[in-house]
């Protein structure tokens, strides 16, 4: 094997490729087609700027209640590379990662492929040799061109559109919205759980001859804030639980899910009680999580304006009696002024973290966007996690609540050290 453990692999794959993002999909399915025959089952590709990897939880706590054999690849992880390859709810072990990647290394020749692109493989691979009935693959960008998209979906997931990762997607939602329905296929279903849908994913639903389903249209979700129903002309489910993940884009999620699910029940039937027990036990790290300590934390991967609405929206609705308090760090390609702009009316403090890397972003240019959003607003400066949690507790009185957000980086940097 060419490296004895999965850190050395990571670290490999790094310097590997040129380019840490490389959209297009031959150099992926050239090593594709050698690596392993390709046994049958159900795939559900899953895209969207916000609300993948809730959806994706979604969908594996109900399928795996409903006793199906799953696998699920997500992206980014928050604390463990494993947290990505899940076969049947549990995290693939870093000797089953490095034999696949040992694999992929056997079958590339000299085929470069990025980090994200070995993990698809891998995870692919891993399902493969699992035998697993259900594959649920999460995009990681835009769609059209994706690793994971070197795989033809029975059924798609397009969740809510907004402006992000504008480098290699653009700054219209048109345009990304025609590359994220670029999972679409022929005779095959596709569900859009977002609000206001782009006009090219229904474009390129006709296109492509894909069945359409679309949240507010096709179906439509009512709750009274204790239970919900989804009623559509492909099937009801009524009484259905609140699910366990906070927010009111949770249920928009999670309607997106049960209306997959519901239309796709001749060939993935899953009982009712299934619904509902996989809605009540779905659970990801990142997103709005509470742990209690001396105060009360909030860890939340709002790395965007549309994702940092949706946490302000929370928040509001979160009995917080004394102050919040934000431990936030962001990343440089993303609109870091209208994401702190939601968030600023609820903040009482910042303590801002500098990212690190080619996107990282430094913590005095978060303090410039804060002060234009309020100049009297008071922001303390640090270069680590660790730093800024420390100072926070120096501050915080007993009622209080410390909110730690701005991306998966620090929200996962968070988790390691102090989740």
């Amino acid at each position: 094997m060419r490296f004895s453990s999965l850190d050395q692999w990571l670290d490999w794959q790094i310097s590997l490729h040129p380019k840490s993002v490389d959209l297009g999909l031959e150099r992926v399915s050239l090593v594709w087609s050698q690596l392993t025959s390709h046994h049958e089952a159900f795939v559900i590709t899953v895209a969207g700027t916000n609300g993948k990897g809730s959806s994706v939880a979604m969908l594996e706590s109900i399928l795996l209640n409903a006793g199906y054999r799953v696998g699920c690849f997500t992206s980014p992880h928050l604390v463990r590379y494993n947290e990505r390859i899940k076969i049947n709810g549990n995290e693939a072990t870093d000797q089953a990662i490095c034999e696949a990647f040992e694999a992929i290394e056997h079958c590339r020749d000299n085929i470069s492929l990025t980090y994200f692109e070995f993990g698809a493989l891998a995870a692919l691979h891993l399902f493969e040799k699992a035998r697993v009935e259900v594959m649920i693959l999460e995009v990681g960008l835009g769609g059209r061109l994706d690793a994971v998209n070197i795989v033809d979906a029975n059924a798609a997931l397009i969740t809510a559109i907004g402006i992000d990762h504008q480098d290699w997607l653009g700054n219209d939602r048109e345009v990304i919205g025609r590359e994220k329905a670029g999972i679409f296929r022929k005779d095959q279903l596709a569900v859009f759980s977002g609000n206001d849908m782009p006009e090219s994913v229904r474009k390129a639903s006709e296109q492509f001859g894909t069945k359409l389903l679309v949240s507010g249209e096709d179906y439509q979700l009512k709750s009274d804030g204790q239970q919900w129903s989804l009623m559509s002309d492909f099937g009801s489910r009524h009484a259905l639980p609140i699910p366990a993940m906070r927010g009111k884009h949770q249920l928009e999620n999670a309607a997106g899910v049960i209306a997959l699910l519901l239309a796709c029940r001749e060939q993935l039937p899953v009982k009712a009680e299934a619904l509902k027990t996989g809605l009540l036990q779905a659970q990801v790290m990142g997103r709005f999580q509470v742990l209690q300590n001396q105060q009360v934390l909030i860890v939340d991967v709002a790395h965007n304006p549309q994702s940092t609405r949706a946490l302000a929206e929370n928040l509001a609705k979160f009995v917080i009696r004394g102050k919040l308090r934000a431990i936030v760090g962001m990343l440089r390609d993303k609109d870091s002024l209208a994401s702190l702009e939601n968030l600023a009316p609820q903040v009482e403090q910042w303590f801002l973290v500098s990212t690190h890397g080619d996107r990282g972003l430094k913590a005095e240019l978060l303090a410039d966007n804060i002060q234009l959003i309020d100049p009297d607003a008071e922001c303390l400066l640090f270069n680590t996690v660790s730093e800024a949690y420390n100072s926070v507790l120096q501050y915080a009185q007993e009622d209080d609540s410390i909110l730690v957000t701005g991306s998966f980086h620090i929200a996962g940097e968070f988790l390691a050290e102090f989740g």
